[in-house]
């Protein structure tokens, strides 16, 4: 059941290749306020998120911080 206020995000991230990568954006979704985890393969990543913590865009900003390219899709 998803959580009041909570919004449906997927992102589409270029640069992924390997399970350290999976894993290097499973820990910024982690660390990220108001994400919860979701699901996260090479190329893409699906979660949860408060809009009222941080933005869709700010997800995909802390995401490119790690070396990715991530597109709201």
């Amino acid at each position: 059941m998803e959580e009041t206020g909570m919004e449906k995000l997927t992102l589409k991230i270029e640069g992924m290749s390997c399970g350290h990568c999976v894993k290097s954006v499973e820990r910024v979704l982690a660390a990220a306020p108001g994400v919860k985890a979701g699901k996260v393969e090479v190329g893409r990543a699906e979660m949860d998120y408060d809009p009222v913590k941080i933005s869709s865009h700010e997800i995909a900003r802390r995401i490119g911080e790690e070396g990715y390219t991530a597109e709201i899709v």
